[in-house]
């Protein structure tokens, strides 16, 4: 007879399962399993099977009868029990599960894990590597997974979980020393998707990866890992990690044949390994980027190419190419080096002439900017420079800013902010401003003066210049070498940005999850449709002595939301104007000064999803789960008591809150959950909805904040409409920004009704195509030009 708890639970007898009954008999079976040949307290039992102090008062009774029937269960299967057969027996103070140790599965699986981690101290991988896979190999599922989905949670099977993940880390160790890293790459990425905060397999995937060529996703994986631990737990990887990460980064040939250095032990209590050498002792005095190796050292020649390439440090003829990410990859294959034609020449101080290298918290910008081919007389003399008063313009704004343009190749270029620790004096706009504000600023700097609509040209119809940037920020590594005159600049920040440029729509500037959160107070957001972690810049925020070009604007709405709120009496503000206006600006600004006013009204902000048509339901649905403070991927348990709590706030009477909850329920069904309507229709809805949010806005004041109105269907928009007109005394404000389709769609929106305001802004300056090429041929000929428009966000830098 053979007993598996590695997986669900399982009893077979000569190729047959045997039926175990109910849940209790098999819970019970388990625990005993886990104890096996040891007697278990009844008390113990009973807290495994109900819970400390939750057992009923039958439930010494129902033990004894789950004991009965599990006896006859396994005497059944095996006809009788004889000498040596599994027998569950009556053992003071409780119960003993007798069977020998090579029945069951989880004494298997222990035999052999200690027998592959003596073969793997004593240094041979080849033989302890089958045994482990084969410890594995005996797991079918989680532990006793059919007692856990049924809110089985024992102590016993969380730890037998964690023994399961040190393993697979030891085999994985064992086929890294035998060489088989592309065996184990694929389980090595989905066991780190699983467990993300582990570090030693986090190590194991980063040196299975380099191995493989790919070592800007090594990179990657340890500032993703690094990223996690700072922002969830305020902690810095292990040095075992940073080692690696040095390692890999000066390309150290030893990782090719010996073991990483120094990472956790198998049961994480952090022993410590030696370090990988290069033919000497190791200092481990000094810090990480200290000890890693020079180029010279260790790092592979490659020849000289005429050809662009990832990270070249171009200082001259001679010198060793260094790549961006340690080796090719995606992106546009800008160059890192900061030497003559790429860079800005020595740096300040003794930093610029000394060899050495340093780690550096920095922003990177990657900025796109494309002429169309009808601009100006269209020969190809004119359109380079074109193009080049174009790379001349970015760079001028990039420096206005305090960054350094490393590269431009075609119509791509590659700046960094905080390269040098600090801002150069000669920066016109970066006081008092981090590199991550500073690289979004110069950003919305460049879109603003060349992404233009331009009017009909000499040559009629029309043109256009567009822009589009990527923003992110990490770690780099900078080393500078006697003799050169810039240092070179490595890390996977630089790959990511370029990754991020190629899903950038046109016009559009695009920061990282990390350099939204440091630059916030600075510049406006808001999330990206379909992009997790994505934010569009939308321009700068404004401050009371600097004002913003719609100061004026911002003023009424602040003014109309006061009168509201000190009232209470309802409204509706519709702000309108083309793309471009900064209509999502003004909103994006109103919200976040409604949040932080004292005691000030819970802010509510949506916009419909771009591309195809969304259901009536989905923006009410969406505010709803705002206001209960529901999250994207909560079950449907977690989603209906959150609403639950939400509805009975308002309505304490059983009967007052039966219908709200039957309907609204159809709000907040998760993605992917039946939605059953029943007899009810979305205008039904809609209506306690919008009843819903009116007389929560009696108990807190609400502001409902509504990007791109003009895309949500009629029903929506007919809900939209009649909150503030068919409210009673309630402090809810409602701005609603929407571009000129409302209109043809709804010429009489909110006309005639009271408690509305509608607020129109100016469309964007136009000039023609002339002006534009005659602004950027001045550039390129470095002659003083007027921008043809001044930067939309530059009067509240």
């Amino acid at each position: 007879m053979q007993f598996r708890v590695l997986g669900p639970m399982e009893v077979v007898d000569d190729g047959r399962t045997v039926g175990l009954g109910g849940t209790k008999q098999r819970a019970t079976l388990g625990f005993l399993l886990l104890n096996a040949n040891k007697a278990v307290a009844t008390s113990q039992l009973l807290n495994a099977l109900w819970g400390v102090d939750e057992a009923p008062m039958t439930a010494r009774k129902i033990l004894q009868n789950a004991v009965y029937g599990l006896r006859g269960a396994l005497s059944a299967a095996r006809g009788a029990a004889g000498a040596g057969g599994a027998t569950l027996l009556t053992r003071p103070p409780g119960y003993m599960m007798r069977v020998d140790p090579e029945e069951v599965d989880l004494h298997q699986f222990h035999t052999w894990v200690g027998r592959g981690r003596e073969l793997l101290a004593k240094g041979e991988p080849e033989a302890a590597a089958p045994l482990l896979r084969d410890a594995l190999a005996l797991w079918r599922g989680p532990a006793l997974a059919d007692l856990v989905e049924n809110g089985v949670q024992w102590p016993e099977l969380v730890a037998l979980q964690n023994t399961q993940l040190n393993v697979m880390e030891e085999h994985f160790e064992a086929q890294l020393a035998c060489g088989r890293h592309h065996e184990i790459l694929a389980e090595l990425e989905s066991m780190v998707r699983a467990e993300p905060l582990r570090e030693r397999s986090c190590g194991q995937l980063m040196l299975a990866m380099y191995r493989c060529g790919r070592q800007a996703d090594a990179l990657a994986e340890y500032s993703r890992l690094r990223a996690v631990l700072v922002e969830s737990m305020g902690l810095e990887p292990g040095r075992g990690l940073q080692s690696l990460q040095q390692a890999i980064l000066a390309q150290d040939p030893t990782l090719t044949l010996r073991r990483p250095p120094a990472l956790d032990g198998p049961h994480g209590e952090g022993r410590a390994r030696e370090r990988i050498t290069l033919g000497r002792a190791a200092d481990t005095t000094g810090s990480p980027a200290e000890q890693a190796p020079t180029a010279q050292q260790s790092g592979p020649a490659s020849a000289p190419s005429s050809a662009p390439s990832s990270g070249v440090a171009g200082d001259g003829a001679g010198e060793v190419a260094e790549p961006s990410g340690l080796g090719p990859g995606p992106g546009t294959g800008l160059g890192t080096g900061l030497g003559p034609g790429l860079g800005p020449g020595p740096g300040p101080g003794p930093a610029g002439r000394q060899a050495g290298t340093a780690r550096r918290q920095v922003s990177v910008v990657c900025l796109r900017t494309r002429l169309a081919p009808s601009l100006g007389s269209g020969t190809e003399r004119e359109l380079e420079s074109l193009l080049d008063g174009a790379a001349l313009l970015v760079r001028e704004q990039v420096e206005r800013y305090g960054g350094v343009v490393t590269a431009s190749i075609g119509s791509v270029s590659l700046a960094l902010f905080g390269l040098d620790g600090e801002v150069d004096e000669g920066a016109e706009d970066a006081e008092g401003l981090d590199d991550a504000a500073r690289a979004v600023l110069s950003a919305l700097a460049v879109r603003d003066v060349l992404d233009v609509s331009l009017g009909p040209g000499a040559g009629g119809g029309t043109a256009h210049s567009t822009v589009a940037a990527a923003i992110t920020r990490g770690e780099v590594l900078l080393r500078r070498r006697a003799g050169q005159e810039g240092p070179t600049v490595v890390g996977a920040v630089l790959d990511e940005s370029q990754a991020l440029l190629g899903a950038v729509p046109e016009g559009e500037v695009r920061v990282s999850e990390a350099v939204r959160r440091a630059s916030d107070h600075t510049v406006v957001y808001r999330p990206c449709d379909g992009v997790p972690g994505g934010w569009q810049a939308l321009g700068a925020r404004a401050t009371e002595s600097q004002g913003t070009e719609q100061a004026m604007e911002l003023e009424v709405l602040r003014g109309l939301a006061q009168r509201t709120r000190h009232r209470a009496v309802p409204h509706l503000v519709t702000v309108l104007g083309e793309a471009g206006t900064g209509k999502s600006r003004l909103l994006g600004e109103f919200a976040r000064w409604s949040a932080e006013l004292p005691d000030g009204p819970l802010v509510l902000t949506d916009r419909p999803i771009e591309g195809g048509e969304e259901s009536p339901l989905a923006v009410a649905g969406r505010f709803l789960s705002a206001y209960c403070g529901v999250l994207p991927g909560d079950d449907e348990d977690v989603v209906h008591a959150a609403l639950e709590r939400e509805v009975r706030a308002l309505y304490p009477s059983e009967r007052a809150a039966e219908v709200p909850l039957r309907r609204l329920r159809t709000l907040v069904a998760p993605s992917g959950a039946d939605v059953h309507f029943g007899d009810l229709c979305p205008g039904e809805v809609l209506d306690t909805w919008r009843e819903f949010v009116q007389d929560a806005a009696q108990r807190r004041p609400i502001a409902l904040c509504v990007d791109d109105l003009h895309r949500l269907p009629d029903l929506a928009l007919d809900a939209i409409e009649e909150l503030a007109e068919s409210a009673g005394a309630v402090p809810l404000f409602v701005i609603a920004c929407a571009g000129p389709e409302l209109l043809a769609r709804r010429p009489s929106w909110a006309g005639g009704k009271s408690h509305t305001t509608t607020v129109t802004l100016d469309r964007p300056e136009r000039i023609t195509q002339e002006e534009l090429v005659e602004f950027l041929l001045s550039a390129s000929r470095n002659e003083p030009a007027r921008s043809p428009r001044r930067p939309r966000n530059s009067a509240a830098v």
